[in-house]
């Protein structure tokens, strides 16, 4: 027999999502008919699997530990194996931590660092986040078994500035659900070429092609894609060049980049999206990553937060600009 106690990070799901991650290699089909025969049970009787999780429940299942030890193999496989951090195999340290509780991270990551896996061999901020979770305590090995700490929004590889980081269920659920409805405010600063003259809320149509990772946008609302919203204000006007602050209302692949270019006024340094006369501008000489910082989070009031995360009730958290984007700036001036 193995027995598990629910803790705060798998209460709050339910409990065939649990043993989805409890028991990864065992057929979904089985695990239902162990249910229907008791040799899965919660707290001591029958369940069917839709029942809630609360913490201080019990899971008690009746396999060989040969079987249970097969059905749970990639879930021990898929655990950290990595001890040192003093030596990071990407370029983010407790430097760049920007705020922390107990259920979430905010992380300042730096143009060039992947916020999640793009090939199996990668070592993105994803990674980073649950070993540093296992250096500090916050988790441990075995808790990884059936949670795991996880980045809930998204930025470039090549775009800087706060992502935010779930380090228990609630978290990863509450920031997730804020995004998804849009009670954060996600602001970015940009630096785009011309003279800008869209400012305000502006609505339009993104696809991607996938094959070639480019987006294209259009203002024709037949068009097929995805619609996006954002909202352009401008912070200061230079000759020929605009500081933008950018409110993203929707997330959607390369949205900024894409929008900016279809409009005129690609952002300096981007490579993919700029135009000709972007990239030979003798201001953007010797620049790595395209000039676009998510430097602020502003989140919601307390209405729309469990009493656990009360404490972010109309938190702003704002960054200064980075020091190769002020150069830029400097050039400019």
């Amino acid at each position: 027999m193995q027995k598990f106690t629910i803790g705060k990070n798998e209460a709050g799901q339910r409990f065939d999502k649990f043993l989805a991650k409890y028991l990864p290699e065992a057929p979904k089909s089985l695990v239902y008919k162990m249910l229907r025969k008791k040799n899965i049970t919660l707290n001591g009787k029958k369940a069917t699997g839709n029942e809630m999780l609360n913490c201080d429940d019990t899971v008690e299942s009746f396999f060989s530990d040969e079987t249970f030890d097969k059905f749970t193999a990639s879930a021990s496989n898929n655990v950290s194996s990595r001890t040192d951090m003093s030596a990071p195999r990407i370029s983010v340290t407790t430097k760049d931590i920007v705020y922390e509780d107990e259920h979430i991270l905010l992380v300042n990551k730096k143009p060039g660092v992947l916020t999640q896996k793009a090939n199996p061999n990668d070592y993105s901020l994803n990674e980073w986040l649950i070993d540093y979770l296992i250096n500090t305590n916050a988790i441990t090995r075995e808790q990884l078994k059936t949670f795991k700490p996880s980045v809930c929004n998204r930025l470039d590889r090549n775009t800087g500035g706060i992502v935010i980081c779930g380090k228990s269920l609630l978290g990863i659920q509450v920031m997730t659900e804020l995004i998804r409805t849009k009670d954060i405010e996600k602001h970015y600063i940009t630096l785009c070429h011309g003279d800008f003259k869209h400012e305000g809320r502006t609505e339009a149509i993104i696809s991607k092609d996938d094959k070639i990772n480019k987006s294209s946008v259009s203002s024709d609302k037949n068009t097929k894609g995805s619609e996006i919203i954002t909202e352009f204000s401008i912070i200061q006007k230079y000759n020929d060049a605009c500081l933008l602050d950018v409110n993203l209302l929707t997330g959607k692949s390369h949205q900024i980049r894409a929008q900016l270019s279809a409009f005129g006024n690609p952002i300096y340094g981007d490579k993919k999206y700029g135009s000709g006369k972007a990239q030979s501008d003798k201001v953007e000489n010797g620049l790595k990553y395209q000039l676009l910082y998510a430097y602020k989070l502003i989140f919601p009031a307390s209405d729309k937060l469990p009493k656990e995360l009360s404490h972010l009730s109309d938190k702003t958290i704002e960054l200064p600009v980075p020091e190769y984007f002020q150069t830029v700036i400097n050039r400019l001036n």
